[in-house]
């Protein structure tokens, strides 16, 4: 399930890509399976192993051009190993939210991207987000939990500050975001309840499926109720070296 748009991003061959905040490997699987060199890049050791296991799988199965690089980094986001101007692309998916110091995570995502490079950055959407904190208190209060709702237009102009030029926007997930409404009114813990075990079954069925009524019923929705926000930016040429 992909909140990226990888087709606006222009990932391919030669493409050195790092995806901080990785988690699960979403975002590296894709990245690495249209050829890029990618860094996943987490805290969590045991989460990277996992990711680990299976680049190394999709490059046994080749599922991934031979030219392809990938590799696991743990790390803290707020001090990436790593030069400045390193990337061509830089992803953030769904982290922000979770760090009290996100001006320092960001002011990093632009510091490793190139110039000319792309960065896209995806948080909850405010709407569902405002939804969920509402109906509990379990869903956000909890050890690394979110602790902040942001609005698309802030987080914007929170990195366009930082020098990047604000390309495009998007919303995804609109069949998500009453999955979570549900688990919330229910208690997000409580995953063997019938209307939310039914509602995981069918988006289980959608996301291998992929049928078109449902394709076409979250097109329509995502500029409504759509889960995710995703930002996308370009880092341009500093002023000073226009002149």
């Amino acid at each position: 399930m992909l909140t990226v748009d990888f087709d606006r991003l222009g990932v391919g061959p030669g493409t050195k890509l790092i995806d901080v905040g990785c988690g699960a490997g979403r975002h590296s699987f894709e990245a690495y399976r249209r050829g890029a060199d990618v860094i996943a890049f987490d805290q969590n050791s045991d989460e990277l192993a996992n990711v680990g296991t299976i680049l190394r799988a999709m490059a046994e199965a080749g599922e991934a051009p031979e030219s392809a690089t990938a590799e696991t980094v743990v790390g803290d986001a707020l001090r990436l190993p790593y030069p400045d101007l390193t990337f061509d692309c830089v992803i953030a998916s769904e982290i922000l939210e979770h760090v009290p110091a996100d001006d320092t995570v960001i002011g990093e995502l632009v510091r490793v991207l190139k110039i000319g490079g792309t960065l896209v950055v995806t948080v909850p959407r405010w709407l569902p987000e405002q939804v969920c904190w509402l109906l509990s208190d379990d869903y956000h209060n909890n050890d690394g939990g979110h602790i902040r709702i942001y609005r698309a237009s802030h987080l914007r102009d929170k990195i366009t500050a930082g020098g990047m030029n604000f390309t495009h926007t998007h919303h995804a997930h609109a069949l998500h975001a009453p999955f979570w409404w549900l688990k919330c009114l229910v208690g997000v813990s409580n995953a063997d309840h019938p209307a939310v075990a039914a509602y995981h079954r069918m988006l289980v069925w959608d996301m291998m499926s992929r049928p078109w009524i449902t394709r076409l019923a979250e097109s329509a929705l995502n500029p409504l109720v759509g889960k995710s926000v995703a930002l996308y930016f370009e880092k341009p040429v500093p002023a000073v070296e226009l002149v």
